[in-house]
């Protein structure tokens, strides 16, 4: 199968830069290696598990960004929001009341929600849009 559309590091220095902007916090990488890491996470992912599907390299993206901190401040904000354009940019929508996101985004960064059970919480929250049928999955 195709490999899913991915989110560049250029776009989410773009999409720290705006959470910082209206937000306030402190600019900058605190380390580009931490940054390298967490996106090459899903990627990873995708690599090598035969079953992976959208919400798990969403989770990915999150759990790799919140537990590397790569940027000065922000890093739960822009966790989440490359979490959304990555689903957004992959056919799928998540939908859930923005309390029930902001609890999720900072059980992960304390460590109290796994990646896995990420995954499924992002699962049970996607809309697909009609008539999609796409998953992403790996050849064997």
């Amino acid at each position: 199968m195709k490999e899913p559309i991915w989110v560049l590091q250029f776009v989410v220095k773009v999409l720290h830069h705006e959470q910082l902007s209206e937000h306030g916090g402190r600019p900058g990488v605190r380390g580009v290696t931490a940054l390298e890491s967490a996106l090459g996470r899903p990627r990873n992912k995708f690599g090598h598990d035969n079953e992976v599907d959208p919400a798990d390299l969403a989770a990915a993206y999150a759990f790799g960004i919140t537990r590397n901190h790569p940027f000065n401040d922000g890093y739960k904000r822009v966790a989440l929001a490359v979490m959304l354009v990555f689903l957004e940019r992959n056919g799928q929508t998540l939908e859930a009341p923005a309390a029930e996101i902001l609890s999720t985004i900072l059980s992960l960064a304390a460590g109290a929600l796994t990646e896995p059970k990420l995954a499924t919480w992002i699962r049970s929250h996607i809309k697909k849009p009609r008539g999609s049928t796409r998953a992403v999955t790996t050849q064997a």
